[in-house]
């Protein structure tokens, strides 16, 4: 359940926050209030396409944050393998938008856009005001259909996509492998020359780290030894200006000195401590450059190696271990050549098997999806009759495919007839703007009896449509907000008389800025909206009588007819 919409600086909206309640909740408010506002921080927190000139003007941000209260063991389930935190049911979507980035977040932990749209997709389902135009695509009802028997299906949408992974990796196994005796000597004779070629170099994990480091020291060899023999020179006795041989004739004034002031032999004892650890210096550094030793064969062995090896890394691979790798599978490739035909044959034998596989689920997905269609075409008939479709038929039709795809072999398209004598046809040749809106709520309305959604969000789903019909459509969202939190957007009095919870959206200027405010409607305010909403240039006393039987009228619809 939607707790709260928490936004900052976005738009006309300088800062809101709007608690719902369960069941219907209904947004109203002049046009151009910013409506359309609210949904765009919904959609921004959840992911959606939001540009950055939406950022309110002289704002450096815009936030957008969605406060879900959760008890759903899916949901909490996606969110711990995505490893985040949940403390008392309680999960924060949010969405902080510069001008530069933008940066979302579930329970303070940094989030992909993919993953904000994963959790939202098990949180809210949003129909805005073009989403029943996606119905003109035929795609979508297979997507509608296996929503509606997803109980029915079980894991077999998964099992057969897995099984269509399988059938599509064997198939292009065999099609790409395929070739006549000539090919495959031609292929065979080239595979051992390059095994041969790496398997000569015998190659050793890190050698060419160690033979790099060795090629420095040695192509250096010069300046090292220069540089440490003049470093010894300074640091020894052999010179009267070396370090050691002035540190001797510091100890030996403070010999002389020290019979003057006793105090003086601590900073003598300091004087002999670095002169001995200048003398381990030295000594240490001599030894060192005993052990140097440049040949002129192993500095071109060296070098000649890594040659080889930089060689087979632009043949092989970036690295050694590539080329090893490169190696094993050139190898089981020509294991695979010289018993071709029995590969060829195992090749076969598991297309074969996974091709069974592939048809037996995808017959098992198909006939589920026949059997339980039939059921959602009453289902539907039954709920478009609710809105004003007083002579509707709909029809489910399912065809093969031409070829297996993830979802089988099915494809699916859902055809109307509205008026009695008509022939069912598809939905783009027979229903219009507003009936298609209906259609959308209609299938909405059978999918809340079994979708485990916690919140639906109709965004004017109203177009298009007046009287008796409006009515319909009000009583079909007060059903769906029997079992589900429903926020609908309206501009229609019937829908927003069967108000739950009313809240209404305003604009205000002060002459230096505009800004959106939300907040929640009273009982005398809702009818005075109500009012306004049935329309006149004056709110007069009949209108809002009227307003008010009609808000009466909507609470003896919830009091009767949705307790059964």
């Amino acid at each position: 359940m939607l707790l709260s919409v928490h936004v900052k600086n976005l738009a006309l909206i300088d800062e809101v926050e709007m608690n719902f309640e369960n069941n219907l909740n209904i947004l109203t408010g002049e046009t151009g209030a910013g409506k359309s506002v609210l949904m765009g921080a919904v959609n921004m927190a959840l992911g959606g396409r939001v540009s950055r000139d939406m950022i309110r003007k002289g704002a450096d941000f815009a936030l957008a944050e969605l406060f879900f209260s959760v008890s759903d063991v899916r949901v909490l389930e996606t969110l711990k393998a995505m490893e985040i935190p949940v403390e008392d049911d309680l999960v924060v979507i949010s969405r902080r938008m510069t001008s530069g980035r933008s940066v979302s977040r579930i329970n303070g932990e940094i989030v992909s856009a993919a993953d904000v749209r994963r959790a939202g997709q098990l949180l809210m389902d949003i129909h805005g005001q073009h989403e029943h135009q996606s119905l003109l695509d035929k795609s979508r009802h297979l997507t509608i259909l296996d929503r509606f028997i997803r109980e029915p299906l079980g894991d077999r949408k998964e099992r057969l996509a897995g099984a269509y992974q399988e059938y599509m990796h064997w198939k292009d196994v065999f099609e790409n492998q395929a070739m006549d005796s000539e090919q495959r000597l031609r292929r065979a004779a080239f595979i051992e020359f390059e095994v041969e070629e790496i398997e000569n170099a015998r190659l050793t994990p890190g050698e060419d780290e160690q033979l790099e480091a060795d090629y420095r020291k040695m192509s250096h060899g010069r300046q090292i030894i220069e540089g440490l023999s003049q470093v010894h020179q300074w640091t020894g006795y052999d010179d009267s200006t070396s370090a050691g041989e002035q540190l001797g004739r510091g100890l030996k004034n403070f010999y002389n000195l020290e019979d003057y002031d006793p105090d003086l032999s601590v900073l003598r004892e300091q004087l002999e401590n670095i002169e001995g650890l200048l003398n381990d210096f030295n000594r240490d550094l001599s030894g060192y450059m005993d052990t140097l030793s440049f040949d002129e064969q192993d500095f071109r062995d060296t070098e000649d190696r890594l040659d080889l090896i930089n060689r087979l890394k632009a043949k092989y691979g970036a690295t050694i271990e590539d080329i090893l790798k490169y190696k094993a599978e050139k190898e089981a490739e020509l294991h695979r050549l010289r018993g071709y035909d029995d590969w060829l044959a195992g090749v076969k034998a598991k297309l074969s098997a996974s091709e069974k596989e592939l048809k037996a689920l995808a017959d098992e997905v198909s006939g589920i999806r026949r059997k339980y269609g039939s059921m959602l075409e009453k289902q539907m008939e039954e709920s478009l009759k609710d809105l004003n479709f007083l002579q509707v038929r709909f029809q489910i039709k399912i065809a093969p495919t031409e070829k297996y795809t993830k979802n089988g072999r099915d494809d699916v398209e859902f055809l109307v007839s509205t008026n009695p004598g008509e022939d069912v046809k598809p939905l783009g040749q027979v229903a219009s703007g507003g009936e298609l809106s209906r259609i959308m709520l209609g299938i909405k309305s059978v999918l809340a009896e079994i979708d485990e959604i916690p919140t639906l969000i109709f965004d004017e789903i109203d177009a298009g449509i007046s009287g008796r019909t409006a009515q319909k459509v009000a009583e079909k969202m007060a059903y769906i907000g029997r079992n589900h939190q429903v926020l609908c957007i309206t501009h229609l009095p019937q829908i927003a008389a069967m108000a739950d919870s009313h809240y209404l959206i305003e604009k205000t200027a002060d002459g230096m800025r505009t800004e959106t405010r939300i907040r929640k409607l009273g009982e005398e305010e809702q009818v005075r909206e109500v009012g306004r909403l049935m329309g006149g240039v004056e709110i007069t006393q009949t209108i809002l009588d009227s307003a008010d039987e009609m808000k009466k009228m909507a609470e003896q619809f919830r009091k009767t007819c949705l307790k059964n």
